[in-house]
């Protein structure tokens, strides 16, 4: 492998770091920030899609940053898993940064979205490619630090207060994190993932494992809003500008789950039975919870940030479950939730702005007045739910197939009564906001968005059809990515170099268990 293919990995953090420091630059001029940012983003998207092609032909790629190779220096690596979640959120975020230039004005630009967006990007990118566990956590603050930037662009009072219950639930989250990975390198003296996977398979068995296991469970829980520790979300995630909810409900909560999925799948492939089972609980009651908190709002912009919290249970429903098939039932969950999250936030701007207020009381008769707007927030609602011929309704299907297989019923339960509650939502805000009549007298309806944020809507609304109709293409991606992560001796041997690995005796796998 040449030095020039293993900047493959580097690149997607890369591109959009060095925007930042271009627009930070050109501070001030707005259309030269908005350019590179777009630029960046494209960018970041052909780079993902390069390396996922490479790693898809020739398996995973790392490497090591000043030439120090793990477990001594810090690695980059990609395999299907990360390599594809990078695209997924290179696209989506290209769709929220053009919806956004109709949804933000001068004084957003000039107060730095551009570069905080592109930070966000490089944060997210970050924790996908790194091979790290303590720079998993820096990704993650590099993300919280240019998210809370981003939450409180505009000073309304409002954001403020949802910028504060945001940032103090992650920042003690990032502290229980850093506690979970200090004990865990005190015992194995080591900070890469892949190296960690034979070091704490080594340790004795009075070791304090299941502890840590569950200060990670505890961290990363957080981070992705698992209940009960989720309400942090639907409280901030409703208060930021639309463009900045949609990129937020698409990419933050997912670093969250994929986090966990390294995690359990690499550094405890086998054992922290207590943090397993506490995870089928918490990924049922996630499920359930953000349902029912759903029906229950009024505001359409909480109702949107509770189904945010009720997929990411059903993604840690497919960890608990810890299967091939459930694995491959959760990447597919990803990729829906990303496109699917950032649509509906993005449908919910528009119907603000159409409507002219948030609460589902006061919106009704857009049908009319807006149409396609109709449409869309009906298909992303069918498609939400796990309707087919929609993007969701793939992953549910391998997800409860793989709960019935692993006997584990309370999952299937789970998800399939979130489903159903989900339905019920969308056919609720549909009739309330579209379908119903306006009453006499009321104002006309305004605005919808216009072409950009039509076209950008139009585009997502269109891909979670196209990926339902056409899903194999995807289940194959996630199917791979399965695989690699249940069986991960090539990402562990590029990680640590053949001539580590064959050192250390060789490490086994999840993959390799009877």
């Amino acid at each position: 492998m040449s030095d020039l293919t293993a900047w493959l990995v580097v690149w997607p953090v890369a591109i959009p770091l060095i925007g930042v420091a271009l627009t930070v630059i050109l501070w001030g001029r707005e259309r030269a920030q908005t350019n590179i940012g777009v630029i960046a983003i494209s960018l970041q998207l052909v780079s993902s899609i390069v390396l996922l092609q490479h790693v898809w032909e020739n398996g995973p790629l790392a490497m090591a940053m000043g030439g120090w190779s793990a477990p001594f220096g810090i690695a980059f690596a990609a395999d299907v898993f990360g390599a594809g979640l990078t695209v997924a959120a290179s696209l989506v975020a290209l769709l929220v940064l053009i919806y956004s230039l109709a949804d933000t004005n001068a004084d957003h630009r000039r107060a730095g979205f551009i570069p905080l967006i592109l930070a966000l990007m490089a944060g997210v990118a970050g924790a996908f490619l790194t091979a790290d566990i303590f720079n998993l956590y820096v990704w993650f603050e590099v993300t919280l630090i240019s998210s809370f930037g981003l939450m409180v662009l505009g000073g309304r009072r409002e954001q403020l207060d949802g910028a504060v219950k945001y940032a103090f639930l992650n920042l003690l989250a990032t502290t229980f994190l850093l506690i979970a990975i200090a004990l865990l390198y005190g015992m194995t003296g080591t900070l890469s993932m892949a190296d960690l996977t034979g070091k704490v398979a080594a340790l004795p068995a009075d070791s304090p494992i299941e502890i840590i296991a569950l200060l990670f469970l505890l961290s990363l829980g957080m981070k992705a809003a698992l209940f009960p520790l989720h309400f942090w979300l639907p409280a901030a995630y409703h208060t930021p500008l639309p463009a900045v909810s949609a990129i937020f409900a698409a990419l933050l909560t997912k670093v969250g789950v994929y986090s966990l999925i390294r995690v359990f799948m690499l550094v405890f492939p086998d054992g922290a039975d207590i943090a397993r089972e506490a995870m089928i609980w918490v990924a049922v009651a996630t499920m359930i919870v953000g349902a029912l908190g759903a029906l229950a709002e009024s505001d359409i912009r909480r109702v949107v940030s509770f189904t945010v919290v009720s997929g990411v249970g059903v993604m840690v429903g497919g960890i608990a479950i810890g299967t091939e098939a459930a694995l491959l039932g959760t990447t597919f969950y990803m990729i829906h939730s990303i496109i699917i999250s950032a649509a509906l936030f993005m449908a919910t701007g528009m119907i603000v702005r159409a409507g002219g207020g948030t609460r589902i009381a006061d919106l009704a008769g857009l049908y009319k007045g807006a149409p396609f707007l109709a449409v869309a927030f009906l298909l992303c609602g069918l498609s939400l739910a796990g309707v087919p011929p929609f993007a969701g309704f793939w992953p549910k299907v391998y997800l409860v197939q793989a709960g019935l297989e692993a006997g584990a019923y309370g999952i299937v339960a789970g998800i399939l009564i979130s489903g159903f509650l989900t339905l019920m939502l969308v056919g609720r805000i549909f009739a309330l906001v579209f379908w119903r009549a306006a009453p006499e007298g009321a104002p006309a309806v305004a605005s919808d968005g216009g072409a950009v944020m039509k076209g950008t809507l139009g585009a997502l609304t269109i891909l979670t059809f196209v990926i339902g109709v056409y899903s194999a293409p995807v289940v194959n991606a996630s199917g791979r990515a399965a695989a690699e992560l249940f069986a991960p001796d090539a990402y562990i041997g590029v990680v640590l170099g053949r001539s580590a690995q064959a050192d250390a005796g060789g490490v086994e796998g999840p993959g390799a268990r009877p």
